[in-house]
């Protein structure tokens, strides 16, 4: 194929693809490798990207849950990853005292707040019968976890303020600990052993599924009155869900919080506050840190792939040079300048990494399609992911192709026709 200088610039892209189609065909091999490295590197930021997006959308799913102005406070958080080897030092929530029921309580009555949830949680043997699991995740919560944690009582009920005052051994299940447990049976009014000790299931749970909701695993909630008496748990780390009420904003209920816990505790002016208050914002500033470590890694690797891309594109553009030197001679005789010389071959070129990139963006998006399907990350591929594999692969192909193009560009038209 040629191109006349009459051509418009689409006309001669469409040719230079054409070609690199054409090259791909008949040199398979050569055209493979190129083709795989931008291919992996593509696959690589596609397929992160979308487990990502879906980890950051699933985190946006629990808090939403919770609702838009609940706050959490807790003995330590850190707001990222900890490193600790043991010592006081590299422990700073050793410093940091426990979170009491009657703190939780001293927060229920301020007037810019609606509810409290408490909550403690460990994993133990529950059974029934002949049914024993050895680790089931169990959770000691107030009456009112249901409105933090999401979901819907599929049967039964929750259990009551009552039975929470009274500490009653009553539980709610899951779904997922129903089938276990009570395969094709109600499991309301059943009687199961947890820690051995004998509670009636009083409702069944069915949680939203999310990254961190464990929805897919057996578990319980039961009154954290009871659960302090029977559980075999890792003591002071209660966490407080605090739900400002209607009238109150985010900011006016944690500022009351904050000078309820600091009277309570003593704390004079200028000493810093020895727990955390979390804002929703402030958790999903934590994630958007840890994730964006991950990106960073995402784009090494693949740079990786598109540096061993682009390195297959100067050989196999090196040798598409030497097989057409007469063409290009008898192009240049016809009047070809050394500009859609290059030209042509930078498409080529660009067009061989392009190749690379659709199937990397098939791949990651069928390994995005698997994690959606087969774990509680809803993976999605983002658009603005694409389009940067897209316009990464394109400068690939014409940077690694520039070496190729100049050289057939700068060609001596009477050396080329003379090529044997």
């Amino acid at each position: 194929m040629m191109a006349h200088r009459g051509g418009s610039a689409v006309t001669r892209m469409l040719e230079g693809a054409a070609i690199a189609i054409d090259s791909i065909r008949s040199n398979k091999v050569r055209a493979a490798l190129t083709i795989l490295g931008v291919a992996i590197g593509v696959t690589v930021v596609i397929a992160m990207a979308s487990a990502i997006t879906g980890i950051n959308q699933s985190i946006t799913n629990i808090l939403e849950a919770a609702g838009p102005k609940t706050f959490f406070v807790y003995r330590y958080f850190s707001g990222g990853l900890d490193v600790s080897d043991g010592s006081d030092e590299m422990s700073p929530w050793r410093r940091m005292p426990w979170l009491t029921m009657e703190e939780a309580e001293l927060i229920r009555g301020l007037p810019a707040v609606r509810d409290v949830n408490v909550g403690e949680y460990t994993s133990g043997p529950v059974s029934f019968e002949a049914v024993n699991l050895k680790s089931v995740d169990i959770a000691g919560m107030s009456p009112s976890w249901n409105q933090v944690n999401g979901g819907d009582i599929l049967a039964g009920r929750n259990f009551t303020p009552m039975e929470y005052a009274g500490g009653a051994r009553v539980a709610v299940i899951n779904d997922k600990l129903a089938e276990s447990l009570f395969p094709g049976r109600n499991p309301v009014g059943r009687r199961i052993k947890i820690f051995s000790q004998p509670f009636d299931v009083v409702g069944m749970h069915a949680e939203a599924a999310s990254l961190f909701s464990n929805a897919d695993q057996p578990r319980l909630a039961i009154p954290h009155t009871t659960f302090t008496k029977v559980a075999e748990y890792w003591k002071g780390w209660m966490e407080i869900a605090v739900l400002p009420t209607e009238a109150a904003t985010v900011q006016d209920a944690q500022d009351e919080v904050t000078t309820a816990l600091r009277t309570s505790r003593g704390l004079r002016p200028g000493q810093p506050d020895n727990f955390a208050i979390v804002s929703q914002d402030r958790i999903l500033d934590t994630f958007n840190k840890i994730t964006a470590a991950f990106f960073v890694v995402m784009i090494a690797l693949s740079s990786v792939g598109l540096m061993v891309g682009g390195v297959g594109v100067v050989a196999i553009m090196m040798i598409s040079v030497t097989e057409r030197t007469r063409e290009i001679g008898v192009r240049k005789a016809l009047g070809a300048t050394r500009r859609e010389i290059m030209f042509q071959f930078l498409v080529e070129a660009a067009t061989l990494t392009l190749v690379g990139c659709l199937v990397g963006i098939a791949a990651g998006a069928s390994i995005a399609f698997g994690i959606r399907s087969f774990s509680p990350i809803p993976a999605t591929v983002p658009l603005l992911s694409v389009v940067a594999a897209v316009v990464a692969s394109i400068l690939t192909g014409v940077l690694f192709g520039i070496y190729p193009a100049s050289k057939a560009s700068r060609l001596d038209p009477v050396e080329a026709l003379r090529y044997e």
